[in-house]
């Protein structure tokens, strides 16, 4: 039987891919325990600085896999208690949880949309850190339709990406969105030819590469805290990391090396 998720590691950057096609890449409960396993096991990995997570064709995820959920309430049967989780964990907003359990990695994940990214689906894709998409691909919060209630995080990320009446009438209405759409309300990055999905996702990922990667995940670590406390206080959040980052030592020889890098970067951008 094929490997429901597939990993592969080039230049620095792990390549993840869900792999059922013939169920749209439904997350079933193996799929999901896979695709912790081997995130976990490539954040792990040394020569691992950037994550891409897509699917395999014709979909990226058509969310939980319903067959599983309609026999035996599958992954739904382990839903965290809420006043548990709270106790035990009251620092884990939904998506730190999805992030931990799912997604195992503070290290940068851009999510490469090739498909329809569904309900479940969607709140995988949210959790990355930006996205790409295919023109190929779709978007559409169906939890109503079903009949259960988003369990990832959606109703904080989903409004954090297109603005809350958006959110609220994706979540109402069941309706598709297609990539240009997603481009026209924030939801995605980038909107691409489908065979360019990949390279166009690869590149940036190499541009993550090239950066001082202690940096990348001091800052994307502030933007993640940031995002979880009013405006008033995000100041302070970044204030705070700054400052810590401040005394683990600049190196005034390498920030001029850097600094002449970015010059002639966008010198060859511009």
């Amino acid at each position: 039987m094929a490997d429901v998720v597939l990993l592969e590691v080039a230049d620095r950057v792990a390549t993840v891919t869900l792999n059922r096609p013939e169920a749209r890449n439904a997350m079933s409960a193996d799929l999901i325990a896979a695709l912790g396993r081997l995130v976990a096991e490539a954040d792990a990995r040394d020569d691992v600085d950037v994550f891409i997570l897509t699917g395999a064709d014709p979909a990226f995820c058509a969310g939980l896999d319903l067959k599983e959920l309609g026999h035996d309430g599958g992954v739904l049967k382990r839903t965290p208690d809420h006043d548990r989780v709270h106790v035990e964990n009251p620092d884990q907003e939904p998506r730190r949880q999805v992030r931990r359990s799912t997604l195992p990695t503070a290290k940068p994940i851009i999510g490469a949309i090739n498909g329809v990214a569904v309900t479940g689906g969607l709140e995988l894709a949210l959790n990355c850190d930006f996205l790409v998409a295919s023109n190929r691909a779709r978007f559409a919060d169906t939890h109503a339709r079903v009949g259960v209630h988003p369990l990832w995080g959606l109703t904080v990320t989903l409004p954090q990406a297109v603005g809350i009446r958006r959110a609220r009438e994706m979540s109402a209405t069941g309706n598709f969105i297609d990539a240009r759409q997603a481009l026209a309300w924030g939801l995605v990055n980038h909107v691409v030819d489908h065979d360019e999905l990949l390279p166009f996702a690869r590149a940036l990922a190499a541009d993550i590469v090239s950066s001082d990667q202690q940096a990348v995940g001091a800052i994307l670590a502030t933007y993640e805290e940031a995002s979880r406390v009013p405006g008033s206080e995000a100041r302070a959040v970044e204030t705070r990391a700054a400052a810590v980052f401040q005394r683990g030592g600049v190196d005034p020889a390498d920030i001029e090396r850097r600094r002449l890098g970015v010059l002639d970067r966008g010198r060859s951008q511009v």
